[in-house]
């Protein structure tokens, strides 16, 4: 069986038993949420009317940084920036449709 979720304005295909990195959720370590499903499909590939799926956080924590750097030329502008996205791990528990 899996779902497909939306949360942090992107859609994930989930199963039972995995762990995803999804956009900062609210909440500590060890706390279940409840995402809403998009669609869920038992074993045989039917489509089950929309459910939730209970998941689990594992971490929280901050990405690489991603620089970015403006440039125009012969106009001596040059402008450096950096950023470090927030995300959640989840570990997906039960699917219920």
């Amino acid at each position: 069986m899996h779902a497909i979720i939306e949360t942090g304005g992107k859609q994930y295909r989930v199963a039972p038993g995995d762990v995803i990195r999804v956009e900062k959720l609210a909440g500590d370590v060890g706390a279940e949420v409840e995402l809403p499903t998009k669609a869920a499909f038992n074993d045989s590939g039917e489509v089950l009317a929309g459910g939730t799926v209970k998941a689990t956080i594992v971490a929280s924590g901050r990405g690489d940084k991603v620089l970015v750097f403006k440039f125009k030329r012969k106009k001596q502008y040059k402008k450096t920036i950096g950023h470090r996205q927030s995300f959640t791990d989840v570990q997906v528990g039960d699917i219920v449709a």
